[in-house]
Formats: C-alpha cells, sequence, structure tokens
C-alpha cells in the first residue's frame, strides 16, 4: 500500500507540473486564445487525473486487499510469529478440561490415564517478537454481538472446544453457556454452535471435511467408483457459514488415498470423474473453489477470514518386511476407528485399522488395510528439538499461495512449522477408546490453546476485527 500511495504521489506530482508549465507558456498569448488554451489544458489535466485514479484502482487493488504476513506487530517491523520455538511456561495449562463441560472426553489425557503432565507447560515463543498474553475477561466483551465460526475436519472440533474452555474461565454463571440446539458434541454431528448468553455471542463449528460438496459417483462411472467429490461446488452447508464474523477453516486430514480412493470416492468436476488426477491438484482446485466463494460470497468488510494450515500428524511409517519380522504370533483384532468413521450425505467411509498390543502391554501398533506400511504412534515425553521434516506440507503450500492470490482479505495461520515439534502432544493412547492410538489429535488442554492465543492476539491487537 506504502509502495503504490507513494508511486500514486509522484505521477501526480508530475502530471501538475507539467500542467502548469503548459499554463505558463500559454501566459504569453492573446486573452482570447490563453483562456481557451487554459481551458483545453485544465480539461486535459482533470481527465488524466480521473483516468489515472481508475488505473490505479485497477492495478493496484491487492496492495491493500490481501493479507500477506502471519505475524504479530513488534513496532513498524513485522514478526512472523509462527517461526520460533517452544519455551517452559509453568503458567500453563489456561484451563482444566474436566471442568469444561465442551471439551471431548476423547482429548481429555489427564482424564484418560495420561500420568505425566509435562505436555502441558509449554507456551510458543516467536523467535522476533511477543504474543500478546491471553486475557479472558478483555476478550469476553470485544466479542459481544458476534459470531464465530470454525468450519472443517475434526482437527477445527479440536480448535473450537479449546476455544470455548479458554473463554469459559471468565465466566462466572457456567450455566449461561449451553450448546444452542441441546446437542452433544458427537464426532460425527455436522453442526455444534455454543451461546455464551451473558455477552450475547456464539461460537460455532461446521463439519466439513473436504470444504468442497461429497456426493454419489455418477450412474455410468466405473464400478470402482462409489461416490464423489465435486471439486467445483462449495459444501451444501456452505450458505450458513456466510453471516459471520470471525470464520476460521481446515482441511487436509481426509486428503489421503485410505480415505478417498480405497473407499471408492474419487474426484469430479461438472458431470465428469477425474480418475486420474493427483490429490494435491484436487486439493488445490477445491481451494480454488473455496476462494472464489469467499471473494465473491463473504462480506469481507464485516468478516475477518482465516485459514489454518496443515497440522502434520506424527505417526511413523514401517515397512510390511519389517513389520512382520517383529510381528508376535497371534490374532489381532480388527476394530472400527472411532476418530475416523465419519458420515457425509450418505457417503460412509469406514476404514479398518488392526490393533496388536504386545506382551508387556505397553506398545500398541495401528495400521489402516491397504498399504504396503503400517504406522506406529509413539508419543513421546517431551517435544522434538528438531521438526524432522514436518516442519513444511504440501497442503500447508498450497494454502498459503491460494490466499496470496486472492483479492479480498484473509490470513492463513500457518501453525504447521509450531506443531512439528509437538510429539509429545498428541492423544496416543490417553482417549475413551484406548485401543484405538492417536498420533493426530491434540490433547486438551495443549497445542490448539496456542493456535487460538494467537488468532485471538491478531484479531485484537492488530485491529483486524473491527468490534465497534
Amino acid at each position: 500500500m506504502g509502495v503504490s500511495m507513494g508511486y500514486s504521489r509522484h505521477l501526480i506530482t508530475k502530471v501538475a507540473s507539467f500542467g502548469k508549465k503548459m499554463l505558463k507558456g500559454h501566459m504569453k498569448k492573446s486573452w482570447v486564445f490563453q483562456s481557451l488554451n487554459g481551458l483545453i489544458v485544465l480539461g486535459s489535466l482533470v481527465s488524466f487525473l480521473v483516468a489515472a485514479g481508475c488505473a490505479y484502482l485497477y492495478v493496484f487493488p491487492t496492495f491493500h486487499s490481501v493479507i500477506h504476513n502471519y505475524g504479530i506487530s513488534k513496532s513498524s517491523e513485522e514478526c512472523n510469529v509462527f517461526e520460533g520455538k517452544w519455551i517452559r511456561d509453568e503458567s500453563h495449562p489456561l484451563y482444566n478440561a474436566s471442568d469444561c463441560p465442551f471439551a471431548e472426553r476423547g482429548f481429555n489425557c489427564l482424564a484418560n490415564g495420561r500420568k505425566d503432565q509435562g505436555y502441558l507447560k509449554w507456551r510458543w515463543k516467536p523467535k522476533n517478537c511477543e504474543i500478546q498474553r491471553f486475557k479472558v475477561h478483555a476478550v469476553l466483551e470485544k466479542l459481544r454481538g458476534k459470531r464465530v465460526v470454525f468450519v472443517g475436519d475434526s482437527m477445527s472440533r479440536t480448535q473450537w472446544e479449546s476455544f470455548i474452555c479458554l473463554l469459559m474461565t471468565g465466566v462466572e454463571d457456567k450455566r449461561s453457556v449451553y450448546e444452542i440446539t441441546g446437542n452433544s458434541i458427537t464426532k460425527q454431528i455436522r453442526y455444534l454452535g455454543v451461546q455464551f448468553s451473558s455477552f450475547n455471542f456464539s461460537v460455532e463449528f461446521y463439519r466439513s471435511v473436504f470444504l468442497v460438496q461429497p456426493g454419489l459417483a455418477p450412474k455410468r462411472g466405473p464400478k470402482r467408483a462409489k461416490s464423489s467429490l465435486h471439486l467445483d461446488k462449495m459444501d451444501e452447508i456452505s450458505k450458513d457459514w456466510i453471516d459471520s464474523d470471525i470464520l476460521i477453516f481446515n482441511t487436509g486430514h481426509w486428503w489421503t488415498r485410505s480415505k478417498l480412493f480405497d473407499m471408492g470416492c474419487y474426484f469430479q468436476v461438472g458431470g465428469t470423474l477425474k480418475l486420474g488426477m493427483p490429490i494435491t491438484t484436487a486439493f488445490r482446485a477445491a481451494l480454488n473453489t473455496w476462494a472464489s466463494w469467499i471473494e465473491t460470497t463473504i462480506n469481507t468488510n464485516r468478516t475477518r477470514v482465516f485459514f489454518r494450515s496443515f497440522e502434520s500428524s506424527h505417526w511413523r511409517s514401517t515397512s510390511m518386511s519389517v513389520w512382520n519380522k517383529h510381528l508376535p504370533r497371534r490374532k489381532s483384532t480388527l476394530v472400527v476407528d472411532e476418530h475416523e468413521q465419519k458420515t457425509q450425505n450418505r457417503v460412509h467411509f469406514h476404514p479398518l485399522v488392526e490393533v496388536i498390543k504386545n506382551k508387556s502391554g505397553g506398545q500398541i501398533r495401528h495400521t489402516y488395510h491397504g498399504g504396503r506400511t503400517r504406522k506406529i504412534c509413539k508419543v513421546t515425553r517431551n517435544p522434538l528439538s528438531k521438526p524432522k521434516g514436518k516442519g513444511r506440507n504440501p497442503f500447508s503450500d498450497i494454502i498459503i499461495k491460494v490466499v496470496e492470490n486472492m483479492t479480498v482479505p484473509a490470513t492463513v495461520l500457518h501453525v504447521t512449522p509450531m506443531v512439528a515439534f509437538r510429539s509429545d502432544a498428541h492423544v496416543g493412547t490417553n482417549s475413551d477408546t484406548p485401543l484405538v492410538p492417536d498420533c493426530s489429535h491434540w490433547c486438551l488442554p495443549g497445542v490448539p490453546d496456542m493456535w487460538n492465543e494467537i488468532l485471538l492476539s491478531h484479531l485484537l491487537f492488530r485491529n483486524e476485527v473491527s468490534f465497534q
């Protein structure tokens, strides 16, 4: 904006100077020609300035409409808040999940038997700036009359739960916070909304794991195509997201071969199945559909749009040859992973997992059927010292690129680098389904709280939302 405005002022100064010289030259002529020429020059000057102004608005709109950075200001400099490290902080955690009725039992690791509590005592410290400390009463007042909406998969639901639990620490009458429709939190439900009646604002979650529309495959398609994902259509419930003040999206964890192709789900554009389309290409197409929808549907003068990048899991892959070499000779148990069992518009995904427990009962291995590798979940006691290749992700790169090319304001919450270290903060076997280890989802309290601290700091202290 500063560059474009500076250029515009320089251009106007030159034009004015040129017009002044022309007028000065014409002063020597007769008063008739002088007046006539003066009017012509003045008219030309005005026309040129109008044309230049229109050209400026046409050429430079993205200078003021796209938020490129993801950081929090430090004086006049920009700071990338997602470049930093985890440090010990004894003031954390900021709430007790057992005191928050909206924290799922499956994510409450302490209540589910986790003995060590060190994973709760970490705070993210940016390299060149500070994240404003969470002040619950200030946030509650700022959110009066607002509507906050989270959209995405179960990772988005975890952030939604964290957001509510953080805010409930500042509410005296806990009964004034309630689920709008009376629904209980389940993994399959498509809508959950919590009302903070004392402050007249809501925090809502819409389950849309792909953001675009899933549906049945075309009738004349190949037999292996049981369902399809319409890359050029937004989810049918997207109309419910429009009238909001803060809108936070995520997607990515369902964009895998095991949850798509192995389940008979293929990509579709228009009426045509794209059987050979790579997943990353389809992901980019879906994100472009999302971006176009934001640009044409959302009033970004009111609604602040965020997209959280992909959070890498900490599964360890083991080849079948290594797996079979160390596999104990005993029967395994086939179960349905409740974290992955989902239902979307009558399209059912039921990946099977194999759970094998060793003699000591300590190591549980968890595998998806249909692949040549097996995945092992082991939760560490401390964060990793290095990200070990998980600090970048192709999905995150696509998200950043798509948002950068948008013509309306949107902000990427680029959490990929910061979560890469937190192999200690996953649910593991400390869930309500301990036979199904989980190295994807996060304990609460935990990592999602830091995402919300960053989100709120960005909103409140950079004035990215008008709370008037």
